[in-house]
């Protein structure tokens, strides 16, 4: 018949989560209204209640299952075990190929110079409007007397003191704790150059480097594309059924501050920057960057952005073919401003949500840790908000409410993915118009076409 050879489709990551969600949202609130029907001290709903939503580690946890509670656990332990390994070999890999001898010129260094000022300044306005947005109670939560107990507040320190904790006093202890990130990212750095000045020498082990990479990314494939959806699906109807849907209004403020702020900052951030750096016309820019961000957007892919964006800094914003070469792919391993400003909002909403005064210094730790992780970011499906977890823990937030709004942020990642992607891939063709004109190889004619 015609129809024997016809495979029935299946359904992609993003479209499993998005059922996974909406799903989890129905059922939870389903919960809720079944709990207000029967009433919460019924021994229906506590016989529920133990059977799928109790937190089985508290005390009130003795004599439940709670499975609902068991799978996200499990699910978030899966994510987490991956961390160190993660970060470790995908920021050694990352330096080692951007830092090989030949290449680290004056276009190089000019290059990482331009990365990291970008960095910076994304970094400090995504920080201050996240800031804004927590002190003004859109991330706020008004949380059940019976977990208020679970929030927490981190001690008052010296920012100054994160400098201190960069380089470990032991690379083990520092591999052996996910709130060690930045002594990791140090770590990853450090053999990253070192395997790239050594050359062959080392090359056996920038081959189990590469394995292992593929181990992680195969792992971390299966358990998002696989486990992820019901793991999610339980995770968001345990969390409207033991803390209502308060939760779902500073969600969609997180995902509304993202979406407007690395909108904003791709057409006018860059085209800024560019008129400071180069006294070019920036409005020529933004108009003709649009195409990339628009397919950014699309595709959700800066590698797939990659060959437009070459092409359209090239011939239509007069960037050598040198610098083009180096910088943008450059830029799709290591320049990720969008990524760093979605963490930054997210983790200040994480932990304003779960009770924790987010206070300026923890953003600024918060932020030096996203800048870190996203050049170590991986291509890999959700990576981005996979790692809000490493600068959630590095940033010492590590309480049951903090996971409990990391999950709607795994979950609902594609929608703010949408303009956090076009921010990093104009980024990079913002970085290659200053880095050529410094060069000097910059065709003006053809950027004012």
């Amino acid at each position: 018949m015609a129809t024997e050879g016809v495979k029935k489709k299946k359904l992609n990551i993003v479209q499993k989560m998005f059922v996974a969600v909406i799903l989890g949202i129905l059922v939870g609130i389903g919960c809720i209204f079944f709990r207000n029907t029967i009433g919460q001290d019924s021994e229906l709903w506590s016989s529920i209640y133990q059977l799928l939503f109790v937190d089985i580690s508290s005390p009130k946890g003795v004599s439940g299952i709670g499975l609902f509670y068991i799978v996200s656990q499990l699910f978030m332990h899966m994510l987490q075990v991956s961390i160190v390994p993660l970060v470790l070999v995908s920021l050694a890999l990352s330096i080692s190929d951007i830092a090989q001898p030949e290449k680290l010129g004056r276009l190089a260094i000019r290059t990482l110079i331009t990365f990291l000022g970008f960095y910076v300044v994304a970094a400090a306005i995504a920080g201050t409007i996240s800031y804004l947005v927590a002190q003004s109670g859109g991330f706020n939560v008004i949380l059940p007397d019976d977990v208020v107990t679970e929030t927490t507040s981190v001690d008052a320190y010296n920012p100054l003191s994160v400098i201190v904790s960069i380089v470990p006093d032991n690379m083990i202890s520092a591999m052996s704790s996910n709130n060690s990130v930045l002594a990791v990212c140090f770590l990853g750095i450090v053999i990253g150059i070192c395997m790239s000045r050594l050359g062959e020498k080392v090359e056996p082990l920038k081959k189990v480097f590469v394995s292992i990479d593929a181990i992680i990314q195969m792992f971390v494939n299966f358990v998002l594309d696989k486990l992820g959806p019901v793991c999610i699906f339980c995770m968001i109807t345990r969390s409207l059924a033991v803390y209502g849907t308060d939760y779902l209004r500073p969600a969609a403020v997180w995902i509304a501050t993202t979406m407007i702020l690395c909108t904003v900052l791709a057409f006018t951030l860059y085209p800024l920057l560019i008129f400071i750096f180069t006294r070019l016309n920036p409005f020529k820019f933004a108009k003709k960057i649009a195409k990339v961000a628009l397919f950014g957007a699309a595709t959700q892919s800066s590698a797939a952005t990659l060959p437009l964006n070459m092409k359209t800094c090239k011939d239509e914003l007069g960037v050598s073919e040198d610098v083009a070469s180096f910088v943008l792919p450059t830029g799709v391993t290591i320049h990720m401003n969008g990524t760093t400003t979605m963490q930054i909002i997210a983790v200040t909403f994480i932990g304003t949500a779960a009770g924790i005064e987010m206070a300026p210094a923890l953003i600024a730790t918060a932020a030096l840790i996203a800048i870190t992780v996203a050049m170590g970011t991986p291509p890999i499906p959700a990576a981005g908000a996979t790692l809000v977890s490493v600068v959630m823990l590095g940033a010492g937030l590590n309480t049951p409410l903090c996971y409990v709004g990391y999950s709607l942020v795994l979950a609902l990642n594609y929608v703010p993915g949408m303009a956090v992607m076009p921010m990093n891939v104009v980024d990079d063709a913002a970085a290659s118009v200053i880095v050529s004109h410094k060069e000097g190889t910059l065709d003006k004619d053809v950027y004012n076409s």
